[in-house]
């Protein structure tokens, strides 16, 4: 039986008297006459659309040029218009600028939507001719002196409305019927015929790899689209994706792997630097790969941090708590549960039972907090990770996509096999790199064919862009929880952080400092990662000399993660990380402000790692962070001034009376301490102000005690 997919009801518009342009305002009717001749003539040469609904298109466009000689005539004699012809003439517009919006989309539209829709689509050129008729037939064209060739071409019009029926092209309809059968036969695993599938897209006119990606991103563009809000949106965009990998398994199958449509955007869907850093006051760990990305507007909001999920970072809508005490998303910590694991994701402690107690309260609290900022409770703040993971939901149930991926893995794996070519080879590690931005369900079956063992070796290519888009496709393949491990086991890890050092580009150096950041987020390889000789050393290098948008951001996060895991710590220090980290909270680029914001952040939250040991507390005070750290209490962000606090208590409770000495010495740390302990931003933030003013004023009352010496 042949696969079968409902209309998609996205390729419509409503009726033409709804969607068209109202009529230019003027006193003057001539104004009228000449936007209708405008349109006449911008639907005659707007193109006709190459494939679908070719006869319709043509049919209509053709009908409306005939009516420019009456609009030409009318100007050019400047005859007067009787309000009956006005009133004519403004139904007219409405329906030609239907029209003209109409052509446009059958030009610009998805090949597979139109294929899908014609139905819908051939009744509304149907709907606009209709409209026509009853139009001309009201016009009054006696009460008009034309000439008589002008008034014979208008009812040549007329005549050619009132004949016109509703048609289906029988060549499309059955063009339709193939493309489903071939979805049905992907589905059902069969074996896909080159052939007839080369045909297929002949006739669709997808003939190069030009064609596909166009097609392929108009098919993005409509899921994008798409809120997942309703059963009935949710199935247009597994069906938008259906079609979204059935394309890129043809594009690379028929036209080969090019890289002639190069990404420039560097994955910033699974860039680790443009994930929300763990807080450093619970030394979260980033977990999975659903995790936030630190856009504009989450960051102009700024959430209270109890608000959100220590897992995903996001504002948490169904919090939970764990027999621990701690609380979660439900979803997020449902995914951990799910995986196997059996510990506290934010404590590390076992969990006695995983029974999940709803947290009302704090709903609640999130709920108001929610309304008073404007924020919809019902929707993420983060536009741009909510947006990733609907444009790539989970292929399990959408068995087209599902396969078709699995037929694009293998195929792209099998040419980086050691007989392809090295141009085929950096052809395929392109490709790889862009399907495994694709989501879990991509990352999963490109590790299933194989591919991991065979990325690892391009890590040392000579070629520049075949050595980056091996670390980056190892990098999205990483943000995968099952796939870490995989790869470290594989020995990835020494040529990822020889990457790291001496990458050809400084993208890839990014790139393996990204990867190293996410394969830390596994536990385990906090320490196997820590352990790689360079690995620490080449990270504070990057730090140094990396890009200030992204390099010193991937580094820092890299760092953090590791940090997390206190064997880490002292090594951190030793290469010489906190006069770089204090460097940059002196970053003050006015242009750059949330990215300057982001860095001075992250920075802090290493710091708050490395205060712990005594070296850091040592390098922290040598490279004169204190006076910093102290004016940052009370200029910076809610986030870096909680970071910031927790720095200067741990140096104070470490470093004794010669630290405390220097922090007292500040006139402004009193006051500015003070200030957070009682309107500080969240909890945690008011309890370290408030222990770091007991310190700081029960070492001022055992100073003033001291016995004064003798002279």
């Amino acid at each position: 039986m042949a696969h079968r997919l409902s209309p998609l009801h996205i390729f419509k518009r409503p009726r033409h008297g709804m969607v068209a342009t109202a009529p230019p305002p003027s006193p003057s009717a001539m104004s009228l006459v000449k936007a209708l001749l405008g349109l006449t003539r911008l639907a005659a040469v707007c193109g006709k659309p190459q494939v679908l609904q070719r006869r319709n298109a043509s049919n209509i466009a053709r009908r409306i040029e005939l009516l420019a000689s009456l609009f030409e005539e009318i100007l050019d004699l400047r005859l007067p218009l009787p309000p009956s012809v006005v009133q004519s003439f403004q139904e007219l517009y409405t329906i030609l600028s239907g029209a003209k919006l109409l052509l446009d989309d059958c030009r610009e539209a998805s090949l597979f939507c139109l294929l899908i829709e014609q139905e819908s689509v051939a009744q509304q050129f149907y709907d606009l001719t209709q409209s026509m008729v009853v139009v001309l037939d009201a016009l009054p064209l006696e009460l008009l002196d034309l000439q008589a060739e002008v008034k014979e071409q208008i009812e040549l019009v007329r005549m050619q409305v009132h004949k016109a029926e509703l048609f289906l092209d029988p060549g499309e309809l059955q063009l339709r019927e193939e493309v489903l059968a071939m979805l049905g036969t992907v589905e059902r695993k069969e074996r896909l015929e080159i052939s007839h599938l080369r045909e297929l897209f002949s006739r669709l006119q997808l003939l190069s790899v030009r064609d596909c990606q166009i097609e392929i991103q108009r098919l993005e563009d409509l899921r994008s689209a798409s809120h997942n809000n309703n059963s009935t949106q949710r199935q247009v965009a597994e069906k938008l994706t259906s079609f979204i990998c059935f394309l890129r398994y043809g594009r690379c199958i028929l036209y080969g792997i090019s890289q002639a449509v190069e990404d420039d955007d560097n994955d910033a869907a699974a860039r680790l630097g443009n994930w929300a850093t763990a807080s450093s006051s619970s030394k979260t760990t980033i977990l999975g790969d659903e995790v936030s990305s630190r856009d504009s507007e989450a960051a102009a909001i700024s959430p209270p941090e109890e608000f959100l999920c220590p897992i995903n970072l996001e504002i948490m809508r169904d919090p939970v708590i764990v027999a621990t005490g701690q609380t979660y998303e439900r979803a997020s910590i449902t995914r951990w549960l799910q995986a196997g694991h059996h510990t506290c994701p934010k404590s590390g402690q076992d969990l006695r039972d995983l029974k999940l107690t709803p947290n009302f309260a704090l709903r609640s609290v999130i709920s108001q907090w929610c309304t008073e900022n404007k924020v919809p409770f019902e929707k993420s703040v983060n536009k741009r990770s909510s947006t990733r993971r609907k444009n790539n939901d989970n292929l399990a149930n959408n068995g087209v996509a599902l396969e078709a991926t699995k037929l694009t893995a293998a195929f792209l794996t099998e040419k980086l096999g050691s007989d392809s070519s090295p141009e085929a080879q950096k052809q395929a590690v392109y490709e790889l790199r862009l399907l495994a931005k694709g989501g879990t369900d991509n990352r999963i079956c490109i590790a299933n064919a194989g591919a991991i063992p065979l990325l690892v070796p391009l890590l040392s290519s000579m070629d520049p862009k075949t050595q980056e888009n091996a670390v980056t496709a190892l990098l999205n393949l990483s943000i995968c929880e099952c796939n870490k491990m995989p790869i470290v086991e594989c020995g990835a890890s020494e040529p990822i952080i020889e990457v790291l050092k001496n990458g050809s580009t400084m993208q890839s150096r990014e790139n393996a400092a990204a990867t190293v950041f996410s394969l830390a987020v596994n536990d385990d390889l906090k320490v196997v990662i820590g352990n790689t000789p360079d690995a620490i050393p080449a990270l504070v290098t990057l730090l140094r000399e990396g890009t200030a948008s992204r390099g010193k951001r991937d580094a820092t996060t890299a760092l953090y993660n590791l940090a997390i895991y206190k064997g880490n710590q002292a090594n951190i220090v030793r290469a010489g990380v906190v006069p770089l980290l204090v460097s940059l909270l002196l970053t003050t680029d006015q242009e750059e402000e949330q990215e300057t914001t982001a860095i001075v952040e992250e920075a802090l939250a290493l710091l708050a790692l490395v205060a712990e040991t005594t070296e850091g507390v040592t390098a922290i005070t040598d490279a004169c962070a204190i006076p910093i750290l102290v004016k940052l209490l009370r200029f910076a962000s809610s986030k870096a001034k909680e970071h910031a606090i927790v720095v200067l208590l741990s140096l104070c409770k470490i470093g004794g009376d010669a630290v405390i000495k220097t922090v007292v010495k500040s006139s402004s740390v009193v006051p500015s301490t003070y200030n957070l302990f009682t309107m500080g931003s969240t909890p945690r933030v008011k309890r370290k102000a408030g222990s770091l003013l007991k310190l700081l004023y029960n070492w001022k009352s055992v100073s003033d005690k001291a016995p004064v010496a003798a002279h």
